[in-house]
């Protein structure tokens, strides 16, 4: 089919068949933050062929992400060319105006467009990163999870596994119960030492005055990196802390940013811009966002889904590191075939396998089937 938006030059590769799944992965122990309690997490999957290949892209939200991308996408890209994924995030957008853009309609379009650059790169023979404008070898991440429901015995075992695998920075999620986040911190110090990096995330948990107050608190356990001390809704309060917060202190915020009009008026307010590329728009749009970062000077920060971060986050030249986080690794280590392992502190594609290198358990994957 001719799609509004994508060229009508005969397609190289065709897309012949579209495949959506979707997957609830219970976690491995009660989890919690500043401000939200969760016991599982739903990936949903998107798989499109072209050319004898097949691409793989997907998106942490609800189960009607799936039913999106079936009603609203699928009729966008069937028979669109593979080899031109910015022409088809084009038309997917154009398709998605009525329906809602945001939240589920941004995750819908980046796992499908995820897929598409996957597609691309394996018909091309190539590691996805290569077959991005690529700036960087490798990523490097950060260690991420501590949730405050863990135990000191649970936040002891995950900080020093994330020691023997060599990460040279960590972060746990503060903000939930205030008075015991000095306690938790000082057992952070004594595992990982004072060369490694500390950050913390309160995900909205205070308002500006209180964020203020507990900065001045964790700058005192050489706390280096605050995510979202208040809502990013905030953007006044968040400017107010990045201004007047403990020098040294990186004021951070942009997971829940859905497109670059949000990212470019968030940037002005943080330190460390963050984008997750299963929301933001895919990959077609993160790259955009490494521009945005660039034309304000500020570094870039990838949130969350290593998997795919660590491709994309190759052809960023604003790249500080990405989010290796507890959840993710885990749930796409159980998903997918070919998940990278951290070495000297970073993610480095591997170029012996096109594409993002993911090829889904089949044989196992339908037990989680949401």
């Amino acid at each position: 089919m001719r799609t509004a938006g994508v060229s009508s030059r005969q397609a190289e590769a065709p897309v012949s068949e579209v495949q959506i799944h979707a997957y609830a992965i219970p976690t491995d122990a009660p989890e919690s933050d500043g401000t939200l309690e969760w016991d599982s997490t739903t990936i949903v999957v998107v798989e499109v062929e072209a050319g004898g290949e097949r691409g793989l892209g997907y998106a942490y939200g609800d189960i009607s992400v799936a039913a999106f991308v079936d009603s609203k996408l699928r009729p966008v890209i069937d028979g669109t060319d593979a080899m031109c994924p910015g022409a088809a995030w084009t038309a997917m957008q154009r398709a998605i105006r009525n329906a809602g853009r945001p939240g589920v309609g941004a995750m819908a379009v980046s796992a499908v467009d995820v897929a598409l650059w996957d597609l691309k790169a394996r018909l091309l023979g190539l590691c996805l990163a290569d077959a991005l404008p690529r700036f960087h070898d490798a990523a490097p991440v950060y260690g991420s999870g501590g949730f405050t429901s863990y135990s000191t015995a649970q936040l002891t075992e995950q900080l020093q596994g994330w020691m023997e695998a060599g990460l040279p920075r960590v972060k746990i999620k503060v903000g939930r119960e205030p008075r015991r986040d000095p306690r938790r911190l000082a057992l952070c110090r004594e595992v990982i030492g004072s060369e490694v990096e500390l950050m913390v995330d309160a995900n909205g948990a205070f308002s500006p005055k209180q964020a203020l107050d507990q900065a001045a608190v964790y700058a005192g356990y050489g706390v280096s990196y605050l995510e979202e001390p208040v809502s990013s809704e905030d953007r006044e309060g968040l400017a107010l802390i990045r201004e007047q917060g403990p020098a040294g202190m990186a004021i951070a915020a942009g997971e829940y940013e859905w497109d670059l009009a949000g990212v470019a008026d968030l940037a002005r307010r943080v330190d460390i811009v963050q984008a997750d590329v299963t929301r933001v728009g895919g990959i077609t749009n993160m790259l955009r966002v490494d521009g945005v970062c660039q034309a304000l000077r500020r570094p870039f920060s990838a949130h969350c889904a290593p998997a795919i971060s660590a491709h994309v986050c190759c052809a960023m030249e604003t790249l500080v590191h990405l989010e290796y986080f507890h959840d993710h690794v885990r749930i796409e280590g159980m998903l997918f075939e070919g998940t990278l392992d951290p070495h000297g502190g970073a993610l480095e594609p591997d170029r012996s396998r096109p594409g993002l290198g993911l090829e889904l358990k089949r044989g196992e994957v339908e037990r989680w089937a949401a």
